[in-house]
């Protein structure tokens, strides 16, 4: 009986050993971006200490700190009224001795540059649905128009969430070359989460309205779904560049009743 492969992805090789630092865009900095940004700087850190060259962030974000973000983001009392962006990326740098960016911008085609978009791994942490559609155009068009391979967009890591449910989801920007496998059946594009879950994306409710206070922000996003997403995204990151290979691209979660289900790369 002839049993089917195992689908994998084996990741780009420029992430195992690149000479220079790999370059990462991370797009908002709020609930789950500000989680986020945290666990990047263990990667790296964690990274160099493996004689990895480890990974340079740039952060976007045009938001500033208000009272209703502390606690259930990481801020403080002392940050409110700076830029998130600035206040996060001061940290990280201090506490780790980083050189990371701070971009006060949105990321937009207003905004942005097309050689902005040219990192490696782009990561998304936006609220609203236009704003992945947007940054998906802008990083197909970056891919298709870089053509030198040092920062040439890979892969796009998106996290997203609703009160107690969110998922993680990651796909590839460009045909990334796989090794021969007698093995594994490879997968050399995992789709583009704005193609395949289109209609997910679509159809999900957004409530774009601040929250004036801690209380009120809870009540739209419980305390521990962004660090939850956060860390588990992480990991898969973490996977990626210690392991080479990739089983699962990602994972709906539902912290109500403790369920995560994973998606396959293919």
């Amino acid at each position: 009986m002839k049993t089917e492969k195992m689908k994998v992805h084996f990741v780009d090789k420029y992430l195992l050993n690149p000479t220079n630092p790999v370059k990462v865009n991370l797009i908002g900095v709020g609930g789950t971006g500000s989680q986020v940004l945290t666990a990047l700087a263990c990667i790296n850190e964690s990274l160099v200490a493996l004689n990895h060259a480890g990974i340079f962030v740039q952060v976007f974000d045009d938001d500033v700190v208000t009272k209703a973000n502390l606690g259930r983001q990481l801020f403080a009392g002392a940050e409110i009224g700076l830029p998130k962006a600035v206040a996060l990326v001061n940290r990280i740098n201090r506490f780790f001795g980083t050189n990371w960016k701070a971009h006060t911008m949105k990321f937009n085609k207003e905004n942005i540059r097309q050689e902005d978009c040219h990192a490696t791994i782009t990561i998304t942490c936006v609220d609203s649905v236009s704003a992945r559609f947007e940054i998906a155009d802008m990083l197909k068009l970056a891919a298709k128009n870089h053509s030198y391979y040092r920062d040439t967009p890979a892969y796009w890591l998106d996290f997203g969430n609703s009160q107690y449910t969110g998922q993680v989801l990651l796909s590839t920007i460009r045909k990334i070359q796989q090794s021969a496998s007698q093995k594994f059946k490879t997968i050399d594009r995992i789709p583009l989460m704005t193609d395949e879950f289109r209609d997910l994306f679509l159809h999900a409710k957004e409530d774009m309205t601040p929250s004036c206070s801690l209380a009120e922000a809870l009540t739209k996003q419980d305390l521990f779904i962004n660090s939850s997403l956060a860390d588990m995204g992480a990991s898969l990151l973490w996977q990626m560049f210690r392991e080479g290979m990739i089983v699962n691209r990602g994972f709906f979660l539902n912290l109500k009743d403790f369920r995560t289900q994973p998606v396959k790369v293919g």
